[in-house]
């Protein structure tokens, strides 16, 4: 069963309402948990991680030595614009990292994402996975999920209301601007890495530090030493533009425009996590260049679930949604854009407003 993205409160209050208890016992959630696990979907899966991480880094390889063979050359922001793709892949592993869907043990999963994330990539590792967490906690609640927290962009009409600064500057044309200002994300995503590096709450800071300093080291040096400094800017600025475009557009369609929760507004965690998570239909072309993040709700209800395993979870899961009563919502890719478009410019009508009567 689906629903649609504009599905009122009112419609996400009364899915979110638990059902009764079934004669057997156990929790809804209990009840699906033990089903995936009878269909041995938790397993490791060494062999496919093992072929994913050696591809990953021999593209990362093969696209600098090109780099460094073709030389000072305008040809060299194709291979900015390839980087970017490859950076984006770097990114996903990352992610299957941190939810320790490649290895089991925390202390093994740490330093292979540093080594992907900070040394690869110049994103923390340590920063990324404690805001990343806190999402997965509490997906799409306004006061506990830092992805929908009022800054740049607005969520809700609320946020809407109460903006100020850049967000009330931009706000009422947000979806306008929203695959624009992706161009930013990856600059973005270096700078708060940097930021978090401030806080005495970050563990292994030195270690982060040195290997975000290292990876900064050696691009710049890469980029300024093979290239003339007009060259070097400029695949600087189409390979990090791209990659916040990429990263940004594989996890856009995951939440956004999908119900938002309030104060103690807070259901099981089942329905927690499928009410607010949209899935994108698609081939493994999909899966390849979404990272398994297309499988949304298995991810967020099962998130160190393997990711090749998560197409044979939907079956399941979806399924059970449909026999409890849970709204399960799909879409194509291009659909779940034009759903978080639309949620933004809705949502950005008290800014538009306030525009108009001043």
């Amino acid at each position: 069963m689906t629903t649609s993205t504009n599905a009122s409160v009112a419609t996400a209050s009364a899915a979110v309402r638990p059902r009764r208890q079934r004669p057997h016992g156990g929790s809804d959630f209990a009840r699906l948990s033990q089903l995936i696990s009878e269909a041995g979907l938790l397993r490791r899966r060494k062999g496919y991680y093992t072929v994913r991480l050696t591809v990953v880094t021999g593209l990362t390889a093969a696209g600098w030595a090109v780099f460094v063979a073709l030389g000072d050359t305008w040809w060299q922001l194709a291979v900015a614009a390839s980087m970017a793709l490859v950076f984006g892949q770097i990114a996903l592993v990352a992610h299957d990292l941190a939810h320790r869907q490649v290895f089991r043990q925390q202390r093994t999963s740490a330093v292979w994402g540093r080594l992907f994330g900070n040394l690869g990539i110049g994103m923390s590792y340590g920063w990324w996975m404690n805001k990343h967490t806190r999402h997965h906690a509490n997906p799409n609640h306004e006061e506990l999920d830092p992805d929908v927290a009022p800054d740049i962009l607005v969520w809700s009409t609320e946020q809407a209301r109460n903006s100020n600064g850049l967000a009330r500057f931009i706000g009422g044309h947000q979806a306008f601007l929203f695959f624009p200002l992706l161009t930013l994300e990856g600059f973005n995503l270096h700078v708060s890495s940097v930021r978090a590096l401030l806080s005495p709450s970050m563990k292994s800071r030195r270690l982060e530090g040195c290997l975000l300093l290292l990876h900064l080291a050696g691009y710049l040096s890469a980029l300024f030493l093979v290239l003339s400094p007009g060259k070097a800017v400029a695949f600087l600025a189409v390979h990090q533009c791209l990659f916040g475009v990429y990263l940004g557009s594989a996890f856009a369609p995951n939440h956004k425009g999908m119900p938002t929760f309030t104060g103690d507004d807070r259901p099981d965690f089942l329905r927690r996590q499928v009410l607010t998570s949209r899935n994108v239909r698609g081939g493994r072309v999909t899966d390849l260049m979404l990272g398994g993040l297309n499988y949304q709700i298995e991810h967020h209800l099962f998130p160190s679930m393997p990711s090749p395993h998560l197409r044979r979870a939907q079956v399941v899961v979806r399924a059970y949604c449909q026999e409890i009563g849970v709204p399960y919502h799909e879409t194509g890719l291009l659909q779940s854009y034009r759903e978080a478009l639309a949620h933004l410019h809705r949502v950005g009508a008290p800014i538009r407003e306030r525009q108009k009567a001043s």
